[in-house]
């Protein structure tokens, strides 16, 4: 890709992130957000879930005794 067709691109998103309302801008970022992984699982992977899914677990049945 050339300089001018580069600088042509990138000129043309930002005018086209510029006219969305602040609404959608905000709607399509959170969209984003919420679709990724958490950090943690992503960097590294399935560990963290294994080792917190027993702590969960745990911690539920001695929330259920305090009863």
């Amino acid at each position: 890709m050339k300089t001018n067709d580069y600088i042509k691109y990138m000129t043309q998103q930002i005018v086209s992130y510029a006219d969305l309302p602040k609404e959608e801008r905000l709607a399509k970022r959170e969209e984003k957000r919420s679709a990724r992984q958490p950090g943690i699982y992503h960097w590294f992977g399935l560990l963290p879930y294994a080792i917190m899914q027993p702590l969960k677990s745990i911690k539920r049945s001695k929330r259920g005794r305090r009863h």
